[in-house]
């Protein structure tokens, strides 16, 4: 494969980790008080750290809620946008699916977020987090609309 067109090896690993170490640092000097360093020699393990607690948490479910809704709801949110990265380009040549009607169908897959959203929303059987869902369906709702109109008028040619 042509060096010139390498997207990241094991070096691309290793920048992210000392980024994000960077950006805590950075953050906690602006903020003034101390950055990580509980976890690994000045902190650098702590992005390790905050995986694994994340991979170890417990998934609370709601006792009076729809608990195969409230499970399915952030999943399809979550597999509808990357779902979309099908027909993104992410090089000369590089489409994980090349179809004629790409546009339209990161379009329509996209526009799926908002169900995700609000089954999350109304399965927990609680008055505020069906309002949450329903407010973060409305802000998803309202900026798909001008973003398919930019990508339209972008895609679309006129003859």
């Amino acid at each position: 494969m042509n060096e010139k067109y390498r997207i990241a090896g094991s070096k691309g690993r290793k920048e992210v980790l000392v980024i994000v170490w960077l950006e805590r640092e950075i953050s906690a000097s602006i903020q003034q008080r101390i950055g990580p360093e509980y976890a690994g020699p000045l902190g650098l393990l702590q992005a390790i750290a905050d995986g694994t607690k994340l991979l170890l948490k417990e998934d609370i479910l709601p006792s009076r809620g729809e608990i195969p809704l409230f499970s399915i709801g952030p999943s399809i949110a979550v597999i509808s946008i990357l779902l979309s990265f099908l027909v993104i380009p992410l090089g000369y040549r590089f489409v994980l699916a090349d179809l004629s009607i790409g546009v339209f169908l990161w379009i329509a897959i996209s526009s799926i977020a908002p169900i995700g959203l609000l089954m999350a929303g109304y399965s927990s059987n609680n008055k505020y987090s069906f309002s949450g869902g329903l407010r973060a369906a409305a802000q998803s709702i309202s900026y798909e609309i001008p973003l398919t109109f930019c990508v339209l008028a972008i895609s679309l040619r006129v003859i």
